[in-house]
């Protein structure tokens, strides 16, 4: 259905498939099969994944998606495809038209005939950056001062080049780096035929798109605390389906008899995640206001979700810059019993020398007691009571990979040269991929739609 078709009275469902790059494939298998839904998306970007992936792309040109993109598929392409659900995820990563390619081939294999792919590409716009001078948005500098350590330029694109893709008919839509809440969004504007100017639609499918977009996170996953926040079945969360009406209203519900819960709480908590300012969430398609939103319980699992607004869409698109920042080693070694946490302080010390002694090369180091500093710091630590078993770790920073692997193999010679008892010491060297921001004027992000069929 498009927006030229009476939408009066029509639900759509749209159901979150998943949260992130790993997360679990069976909810989005019970959602296919059980939760009567129009879409299923997968969000599944986070922010160095594509600069990850630009890497996996240049070894090899038909990689740099998604690594379970065709597990995924496997496990859901025909239930959907018999159910007439549609297709629409951010796993093409850094290439999704060998992602498309792949969905495709999978299709066959499946015997699914005339199943058609959409790819939507023009995110990647790391010649348009090189070519220019911009400046980074996290520091000041220049572009340009990042030289050949410049890997990816992602733009974040907004739901026009997918809103184009089902209306050319696609089952399954895959693209690279969208604005999260835009895989949710986009089929929205394509069912209802919301106008581009519609803020106040556009800003309330944005709050719908945003409480869906981390999958399980709003089913009671990231919301349990025991004893505070009790939840039940998290081992079989059922992950989150939006019931949507035309006017932007929804209600947020889960397939009955799956784990996990959705209320009011689990809704407002997921809203305010990695929200800095309510009344001005900045998406590529609308500066969203979810100030006034409201959220009210309607049943069990059922919750209601309405009051979004917006305001017309910013001038840029954010960009992410990936790029070779440095390398990490990591050396771990656990102690338990009477004294451990004494011996495993000794542990920090000799490694702390041996460095020193050996000539590392590092540029930051850090010596943690994993269960009594690593996280709250050795002030907020002071007054807990001590261990009975501990586990030692010092990591580095290096401009080289030779000195990050010399750190984890100081911390492996504990094992015979002292303190004792240690045991399941582990070790691991690897480069570090980093980002920073920069703002894009929208025009420079050129997009395309490339369909595939099978």
């Amino acid at each position: 259905m498009n927006g030229t078709t009476d939408t009066k009275g029509r639900v759509v469902r749209i159901g979150a498939g998943a949260g992130y790059s790993g997360d679990r494939i069976e909810p989005a298998a019970e959602l296919a099969e059980k939760g009567d839904l129009d879409y299923l998306i997968f969000e599944c970007l986070a922010e160095r994944t594509i600069a990850i992936g630009q890497q996996a792309r240049l070894a090899d040109p038909d990689k740099g998606y998604d690594p379970l993109l065709a597990e995924r598929m496997h496990a859901v392409l025909k239930t959907c495809a018999d159910k007439g659900i549609r297709i629409v995820t951010n796993m093409g990563a850094a290439n999704p038209l060998a992602a498309a390619r792949r969905i495709r081939e999978i299709a066959r294999e499946l015997g699914l005939p005339l199943l058609k792919v959409a790819a939507v590409s023009g995110d990647d716009v790391l010649q348009v950056v090189r070519d220019a001078d911009f400046s980074i948005e996290d520091n000041g500098q220049p572009v340009a001062s990042l030289g050949e350590r410049l890997i990816s330029a992602n733009a974040y694109l907004g739901i026009a080049p997918i809103v184009e893709a089902l209306q050319g008919g696609a089952d399954v839509v895959v693209t690279g780096r969208v604005a999260d809440p835009a895989l949710v969004l986009a089929p929205l504007v394509h069912e209802f035929g919301w106008a581009a100017d519609d803020w106040d639609k556009l800003g309330q499918g944005t709050l719908v798109g945003h409480l869906l977009e981390c999958a399980g996170q709003v089913t009671g996953g990231y919301f349990a605390d025991p004893g505070k926040k009790d939840v039940a079945g998290l081992a079989r969360l059922g992950f989150p389906i939006g019931e949507v009406s035309a006017d932007g209203s929804a209600v947020i519900t889960k397939v009955p008899g799956s784990g996990g819960q959705v209320t009011a709480q689990t809704c407002k908590e997921q809203l305010l995640y990695e929200l800095h300012d309510p009344r001005s969430y900045f998406t590529p398609d609308v500066v969203a206001d979810f100030s006034q939103a409201q959220i009210a319980e309607i049943g069990p699992d059922r919750v209601a979700v309405s009051g979004g607004r917006g305001r017309p869409r910013t001038a840029t698109l954010k960009t992410t810059l990936g790029y070779r920042d440095s390398f990490t080693g990591e050396g771990q070694i656990s102690y338990a019993g009477p004294g451990a946490l004494a011996r495993a302080q000794l542990a920090l010390e000799i490694v702390r020398e041996r460095l020193q002694l050996t000539g590392v090369q590092a540029d930051e180091l850090r010596f943690d007691l994993i269960g009594v500093n690593a996280i709250c710091g050795t002030e907020m630590s002071a007054a807990a009571p001590e261990p009975f078993e501990v586990r030692a770790r010092v990591a580095g920073r290096t401009a080289t990979m030779k000195e990050a692997v010399r750190i984890g193999n100081e911390v492996e010679t504990l094992y015979t040269n002292g303190p004792a008892g240690g045991g399941g010491a582990t070790k691991s060297a690897r480069e570090v991929i980093a980002v920073l921001s920069m703002l894009l004027p929208r025009e420079l992000a050129r997009t395309s739609v490339h369909f595939e069929e099978s």
